[in-house]
């Protein structure tokens, strides 16, 4: 290995490094309490250092959201894999979506966080991890998008249906239904005798069911 690519490779090595160190202060203290100067301690460097790597806390913020889009890509990825149909890959792709819920429960979390920040134009540039974020967000609708025009080819999904506007959609109501549970939930079991996973299920079945072809 040369000395250019050894010396990239530690950088590399030292920006996973900070990532890391901002998921356990970020994730214990809340986005908005967590400061630059408690990352860099847990991370065992200058703060100085930090602003080399990133421009800001909001910057560092989104290199965390963009490690989430990536597990989640590659979760949705595996879970079509094995299924040929359409219809069945949109549910493969929504029980990815739980099980990533259920398992990465602070990503999901940032992810939320992400989705209602107001973003000022000039903070989108190519090589900030807003933009990354915003890339990889898309490569995910374009694979649900995908899953939606190989249902309607194969007819298992609605004809008339977008495949462009159809996996906003989905990712709204899934976002919105697990957004509900999660702060929510146990009002919810309470007031209406029914668990948050029967909430769950009965929320996909229901787009399930509005989006099978019945002809």
């Amino acid at each position: 290995m040369g000395v250019a690519e050894r010396k990239e490779r530690e950088k590399e090595q030292r920006r996973s490094a900070i990532v890391d160190a901002a998921e356990e202060v970020f994730f214990s203290k809340g986005v908005e309490n967590a400061t630059m100067d408690e990352v860099a301690e847990k991370a065992e460097l200058s703060k100085g250092t930090l602003y080399l790597y990133f421009k800001n806390k909001n910057d560092l913020f989104h290199a965390i959201v963009a490690r989430a889009l990536e597990i989640l890509f590659n979760m949705f990825q595996r879970a079509i894999e094995s299924e040929e149909k359409g219809i069945d890959k949109i549910k493969a792709i929504g029980t990815a979506y739980i099980e990533f819920y259920k398992t990465n429960p602070d990503y999901y979390s940032a992810m939320l966080h992400q989705e209602v920040y107001e973003y000022d134009q000039s903070e989108v540039e190519e090589t900030s991890n807003i933009a990354l974020c915003q890339e990889r967000g898309g490569k995910i609708f374009g694979l649900m998008g995908e899953a939606v025009k190989t249902g309607i080819m194969d007819g298992t999904i609605r004809k008339d249906l977008d495949p462009a506007k159809l996996p906003i959609v989905l990712w709204g109501h899934a976002a919105g239904v697990l957004h509900l549970v999660k702060s929510k939930g146990k009002m919810l079991e309470n007031k209406f005798d029914c668990s948050c996973e029967e909430i769950i299920d009965y929320s996909f079945q229901l787009i399930r069911q509005y989006m099978e072809n019945k002809e």
